[in-house]
């Protein structure tokens, strides 16, 4: 084999992570585990205690029966800089943001990883599920590509969204190609402690919470109306844009009438409740609004945080729930690949998806002056302000090229 790679491997007490260890410590690299406590708060969080004790026990064991050092690092002070005041900030202005995106961006592949050196090592791998390839351009440069991991039920490659060349860089993903049985099973066979490990769920290192409640410890409650809009309301909608097909090109206009969500009144339609704030729910939830008397699911369809106003649809196919374009800000564009990004005037087809787990979608990307526009060869469900949408290459190989937050 090639000269030993230095690795710390973000050892999670998952399995994933132990396995990603195990892995690279049978390849005959120099391992170590490092584990990272980001979080210390129980409120609002529905175990009542903290996982991350439990965690880093299991991490310990798992370090000790592959044979590798176990090192702690306490980053809870950066965390809550970077990812909870974030996300505070975002429902505060009635967005929906993704902490586990910012949890790669800013803790693992940042404030993680600069420690991690600190320690001597060269990489950090993780147990996320996606692959990372490289290849030298005409100019001799390394250029780094993320790709879907081979397990398509298990793919995270949406989570590292916004990493960056230099973070690629010192990134390794060992069970890229691995599916989640074939990990379990590696785990058991290893008699590691983590093998039948539920997966963790919830916000990034937080787990499971009651997101009302966790928002309460800064976010006020702050009673409104439900107004229910019914379907009848968009019949005579002029510039209601759910139709199917795809124009050759689009004027600027077109784009951002497209794109921009319907504005609501209460006049549109019938108060039927209640609710504690805006900040508290998110377009196309269903749960948490206690309002019976409908025979089907009412969802949330939009969102008036100067009115404190929430507008529902009843059914999963009401309209108000679907939208043919998004538009990203300038500012808020990222490309994982720099070389491969779009000029104003340029127009490319692409997969995307605009929450995890959705399946990859065919739209197509205008870059204008005024920001990057996603059309969508069909309207797209839920599509909510403050996550993000990515885009990845239609060859089959599925590979990652950039992302952007959803105006």
């Amino acid at each position: 084999m090639d000269k030993p790679l230095n690795i710390a491997v973000g050892l999670s007490g998952g399995v994933d992570s132990s396995v990603a260890a195990l892995l690279l410590k049978r390849a005959g690299h120099n391992v170590i585990a490092l584990f990272m406590q980001n979080w210390h708060d129980t409120a609002g969080t529905l175990h009542g205690e903290c996982e991350w004790e439990e965690d880093k026990t299991v991490a310990e064991l798992v370090a000790k029966k592959i044979g590798i050092p176990f090192y702690f690092v306490d980053l809870s002070e950066t965390y809550k800089k970077k990812v909870v005041d974030y996300m505070f900030n975002e429902y505060e202005h009635g967005r929906t943001p993704n902490p586990d995106v910012l949890c790669n961006r800013e803790i693992k592949f940042d404030a993680f990883l600069k420690y991690a050196l600190e320690l001597g090592v060269d990489y950090v791998a993780t147990g996320h599920y996606c692959k990372k390839e490289e290849f030298v351009n005409d100019d001799g440069k390394t250029v780094y590509r993320i790709l879907a991991g081979d397990d398509k039920n298990k793919d995270q490659s949406y989570f590292l969204c916004q990493l960056s060349q230099e973070q690629l860089s010192r990134a390794l993903f060992p069970i890229g190609a691995l599916s989640k049985p074939q990990v379990r099973e590696l785990a058991m066979e290893a008699g590691l402690p983590s093998a039948q490990k539920k997966d963790s769920q919830g916000i990034c290192f937080v787990g499971k919470v009651d997101l009302p409640v966790f928002l309460q410890q800064k976010l006020r409650p702050r009673e409104g109306d439900v107004v229910e809009i019914f379907a009848d309301f968009y019949k005579n909608l002029e510039n209601f844009h759910n139709e199917t097909g795809m124009k050759e090109d689009y004027s600027a206009c077109e784009l951002d009438e497209m794109s921009s969500p319907i504005i609501y009144t209460p006049q549109c339609g019938k108060v039927i409740g209640r609710h504690q704030g805006v900040q508290y729910y998110t377009i196309g939830q269903r749960h948490g609004l206690n309002i019976g008397g409908h025979k089907e699911s009412i969802f949330i369809i939009a969102m008036d945080l100067e009115s404190n106003t929430i507008y529902v649809g009843e059914g999963q196919g009401h309209p108000g729930l679907y939208r043919k374009a998004l538009k990203i800000e300038n500012d808020d564009i990222h490309w994982i690949r720099p070389d491969l990004e779009m000029k104003d005037g340029e127009k490319r087809e692409y997969l995307v998806r605009i929450r995890y787990r959705q399946p990859l979608q065919s739209a197509t990307l205008f870059k204008r002056r005024e920001g990057l526009y996603l059309v969508f060869d069909k309207p797209q469900r839920g599509v909510t302000p403050g996550q993000f949408a990515v885009w990845y290459t239609q060859d089959g190989i599925e590979e990652m090229l950039g992302s952007g937050v959803i105006a």
